[in-house]
């Protein structure tokens, strides 16, 4: 039974049709016939009695073949595992003392009377048991091999019915779901575009879309008033483990309204999501911190507030405490930021410790101090204190007995983005962080713009369409750093989920953002002449926002990797390993779009990147 033509023909199915899933029966099904269809999971023989385990994505049923049920007996001598079979049989409630309670059949078995083979399969090269451990790149390239896996399954379960609930919930809100092209023009905003070479116009390119952005804008010229799209979206970037060249957003735009409107419709979504996908409750308001506070506080704009540990100032403390290194940062404008973990004196070894350093120098410090005022590791820096500057540190982070203290000075940037890498390490460290709670969080107030250090002047924090504070924006010419945006950023345990912002409606306005970040009137006209135009025939007050979906999907499945709730995800170097794109086309292809290649690619695979959010 293990060729390929060992299969009951084309025409395998022949009048059966399927009655139930496999892992849908249950003792209120004894009795009855049923027809089941599915994938040969495991094989066993007991005593002239064999019981076959078969599964589809419902689950997995218990089917045993009797000697006397001939031909179906025999026939099942010769299954293997992930052949694909179909059987009529009697449920029948297990002996007594036999059922496997950790399984949701597993109280009932089914009969067989009746066995087709409707596909035999070769040696799968990648095992579909549940705890199987294999490489992800192997993963990936069998990837519909990978999927018969109920844990991928039920990823990709969870992502419908949350593509079901979003629908639901914004569709009862007002808004009209709009698709947007793909297909549109190059414009910069913030990663590379995937381009597309026109053979109607030679020399011509469209550029996939980063995200509909521009569009939606232009939908609310329109009066279409509430617009959302399950979008995808495609950055060509350098990829992280939370990103993907191709992604899908949720993306919505509302007219009339500003940040609370965006922040109540998007906050009931999520109480509506996660009680239709989880039956768990999400309560409304959700906290806020400022971009300063976060940055202050937890030394990252998407905080984890699952747990405590927060960054505290310990400038009037240490700063003339006669530490060549404290004193250095503060009269250079820096800060010094301590970090208190409860116990560590005990709990984190000088190795250990070392390593925190480590992660801290990573950042662009020259590494980590630490001090236990009240007996513990301390670094060299200690024997500079005195008792009464030790306890004064003790004081500005409410310590005890035990206690360590992480401290780093610094340039503010460096020092933030240090002790918000070392926080988290530390409660990876040292259990920190429970698996339960939902802890969302807007931060607001965020910059406006931040240095580009690749072409010089200033880049957008969120993007060029986003308004500046209304009290912020005399500064905008003459002091850009310090213009904050009406933008918000949706964050749960410590993930982003998605940005939004109040968008520039007024062409004045918009322009004067242009010039900030360096685009003359020509420029401003060549790459965004049609949405300055829009403006000028009556624009409202808009807002929106763009949330990760596959971020939430990923959460809501208990994921910790956006590859996992994609059907066939790319690796760190976009390469499809079960496709094989990118790959080389045909010379004749190339030809009829006027292209000619000056050095041939080289296409290849590589392990396995991760997507999130583009502008809101």
């Amino acid at each position: 039974m293990t060729g390929r033509n060992e299969a009951e023909g084309q025409d395998a199915l022949g009048d059966w049709r399927r009655t139930h899933g496999c892992g849908e029966l249950g003792p209120g099904h004894e009795g009855q016939e049923v027809t089941l269809m599915g994938w040969v999971h495991r094989v066993r023989d007991h005593g002239g009695v064999r019981f076959v385990d078969v599964r589809d994505r419902t689950g997995l049923v218990q089917v045993v073949f009797h000697p006397e049920r001939e031909p179906a007996f025999g026939r099942a001598a010769g299954l293997r595992a992930e052949f694909v079979v179909g059987l009529k049989g009697r449920v029948a409630l297990r002996p007594s003392g036999l059922e496997n309670l950790a399984l949701p059949t597993g109280r009932i078995e089914v009969h067989a009377d009746q066995l087709r083979v409707l596909a035999p399969a070769q040696p799968a090269p990648v095992a579909v048991d549940e705890g199987a451990q294999v490489e992800e790149e192997l993963r990936l390239k069998y990837r519909y091999l990978d999927l018969r896996r109920p844990s991928k399954l039920r990823a990709l379960d969870i992502r419908q019915k949350s593509t079901a609930a979003v629908r639901e919930y914004l569709s009862s809100q007002g808004f009209w779901e709009v698709d947007t092209p793909y297909l549109t023009r190059s414009t910069p905003e913030g990663a590379r575009d995937y381009l597309v070479p026109s053979r109607n116009s030679p020399g011509m390119f469209y550029a996939l879309a980063q995200s509909p952005q521009l569009f939606k804008q232009l939908l609310m010229v329109a009066g279409v008033d509430r617009y959302f799209q399950i979008v995808r979206c495609f950055r060509d970037e350098d990829l992280r483990a939370d990103r993907q060249p191709e992604f899908t957003q949720v993306d919505l735009e509302l007219s009339f309204g500003a940040e609370e409107d965006v922040m109540a419709v998007t906050e009931g979504l999520m109480a509506h999501l996660f009680r239709r996908v989880l039956g768990r409750e999400v309560r409304p308001p959700f906290p806020r911190l400022t971009y300063a506070q976060a940055m202050d506080q937890y030394g990252t704009d998407k905080p984890d507030l699952r747990f405590g540990m927060t960054v505290f100032d310990l400038g009037p403390v240490l700063g003339d405490a006669g530490v060549e290194v404290f004193r250095r940062a503060v009269a250079e404008g820096g800060v010094i930021r301590g970090l208190k973990v409860e116990g560590g004196a005990a709990k984190l070894s000088r190795s250990k410790l070392d390593e925190l350093s480590r992660l801290a120098g990573g950042s662009g410090l020259g590494g980590l101090s630490w001090l236990s005022p009240q007996g513990g590791p301390s670094s060299h820096l200690a024997r500079f204190l005195d008792a009464e500057t030790l306890a004064a540190v003790a004081r500005a982070g409410a310590g005890g007995p035990g206690d360590l203290f992480l401290v780093a000075a610094g340039p503010r940037p460096q020092v933030s983005a240090a002790m918000g890498r070392v926080r988290l390490e530390v409660a990876r460290l040292l259990d920190l962080i429970p698996d339960g709670p939902l802890e969302f969080l807007w931060v607001v107030e965020f910059p406006l713009l931040e240095p580009d250090p690749d072409r010089g002047g200033f880049r957008a924090v969120h993007h060029p369409f986003t308004a500046p504070r209304p009290e912020d924006l005399q500064w905008l010419q003459s002091d850009p750093l310090r213009v904050r945006a009406r933008g918000y950023d949706l964050v749960l345990n410590g993930v982003e989920l998605g940005s939004g912002s109040v968008r520039n409606h007024l062409r004045g306005v918009q322009e004067q953002v242009f010039l900030a970040l360096g685009l003359s009137p020509e420029e401003q006209e060549a790459q965004f002449g049609f949405l300055l135009e829009a403006m000028d025939y009556g624009a409202p007050p808009h807002a929106g926002i763009a949330l990760g979906f596959d971020r939430i999907v990923m959460l809501l499945a208990g994921e910790h990797s956006l590859r996992e709730v994609i059907a066939f995800p790319k690796t760190a170097t976009a390469a499809c390993l079960v496709s094989r794109a990118p790959a080389r086309v045909s010379p004749r292809q190339l030809e009829e779009l006027g292209l000619e290649l000056r050095r041939p690619t080289q296409a290849g695979a590589a392990p396995a990147g991760g997507g999130g959010p583009g502008p809101g």
